[in-house]
């Protein structure tokens, strides 16, 4: 005869059924936070091999720029080559020593792809602990943080991108602006100090175009300057921020560059003046360097709920699409690309060779704003 559901037998086997439930639920569970922690303490390992190979290459980038500045040294001091033999040493010589300031530029640059990469993993294996923190406290106010922690965590993460966006662009632009003057000034030095003494009316010359391109690079390393400086807001307001930076163009280069500011900055978080700054900066920078243009408006509106700031020239213009297939490798688009989604701003390139370009931000505002 079939037991009733209410016979202490069947309350056995409900209470049975319930148990075997909840213990699968528990082992469920438990089975997520062990897989968690596995992975965590994984990737806490795998990121201090890491950290151990960073220093390790620091260390060997650290010699060899020591072992380039006694070479640098000993250049200085005259010697007198007069025969074939000292003259092909010294050419083996001058190979070795491009080959070795190759060398640490490189490793240079290398240094600071993978310090990002170690800021990442680092991020990232906090990330994990918290998330193993998460599942191993039972505190159930717990879950009505979720929303703020994962928003808090893909902001870091996206400040950690824009921050690696910068450094590599800074570093691509120095390496390929003051960093190969420095060598070629280098290298026009030694071949002053050959031909001081032989023909005087040359080495006068060739002075002359050593000091033009210092003169030059200076002007690049002092626009470098003022973009990793603090940026003026605070004493000078965006407006004047904006100003200070196309007349710092306009001293560097002696274009000509309209402002016609219409949208108040005050309307603006002090984040995104900020980003509004650097992106007017770089814009800047783009048509210093690239577009050979008669003219170029710096111009800021409000339309509709939005706060607009643009940057327009009409120089010679590029083809977008085949730049944007270049992806990361633009780092002055990339940078203020992800400038304006920090602050939930639209960024926008429009160009086409020979037509001139405009760089546009969009930033939307609040209702009391508008």
């Amino acid at each position: 005869m079939r037991e009733g559901p209410y016979t202490p037998i069947g309350m056995d086997a409900a209470r049975g059924a319930a148990e075997s439930r909840d213990s699968r639920f528990d082992e469920l569970y438990a089975e997520a936070k062990a897989t968690l922690g596995y992975g965590a303490n994984n990737l806490r390992s795998v990121t201090e091999r890491y950290r151990e190979a960073y220093h390790d290459t620091l260390g060997r980038w650290h010699r060899l720029r020591d072992e380039l500045e006694i070479v640098d040294r000993a250049a200085l001091s005259p010697v007198n080559r007069i025969d074939a033999a000292a003259a092909a040493e010294a050419g083996a010589e001058d190979a070795r020593d491009r080959a070795l300031r190759s060398e640490v530029e490189r490793l240079a640059a290398d240094l600071g792809r993978h310090q990002q990469e170690l800021s990442k993993l680092e991020l990232a294996v906090r990330s994990m602990e918290n998330a193993w923190l998460f599942l191993e406290r039972g505190d159930a106010s717990l879950l009505g943080q979720v929303a703020a922690a994962e928003l808090a965590t893909d902001m870091q993460m996206r400040i950690v991108q824009a921050q690696e966006a910068e450094r590599l662009r800074l570093a691509q632009e120095v390496h390929d602006g003051p960093a190969q003057a420095l060598s070629n000034a280098i290298f026009q030095v030694e071949y002053i100090e050959r031909i001081l003494n032989e023909d005087v009316r040359m080495a006068g010359s060739e002075l002359r175009f050593l000091r033009e391109l210092l003169r030059r690079e200076l002007g690049e390393v002092r626009t470098f300057i003022s973009q990793l400086r603090p940026p003026l807001i605070d004493e000078l307001g965006l407006d004047g921020s904006i100003m200070d930076a196309v007349e710092s163009m306009a001293a560097l280069t002696g274009a000509t560059v309209e402002i016609d500011l219409k949208a108040q900055g005050d309307v603006l978080s002090p984040t995104q003046q900020t980003a509004v700054l650097r992106i007017v900066q770089e814009a800047l920078q783009n048509v210093r360097k690239h577009a050979s243009s008669r003219r170029t408006v710096v111009s800021t509106r409000l339309e509709s709920s939005s706060w607009i700031v643009e940057v327009a020239d009409d120089g010679r213009g590029f083809d977008v699409s085949a730049v944007a297939a270049r992806g990361r490798r633009n780092f002055g688009l990339q940078f203020m690309r992800e400038r304006a989604e920090l602050i939930g701003g639209q960024f926008e390139v429009r160009s086409r060779p020979g037509g001139g370009t405009v760089v546009r931000l969009s930033i939307p505002l609040g209702e009391e704003s508008a």
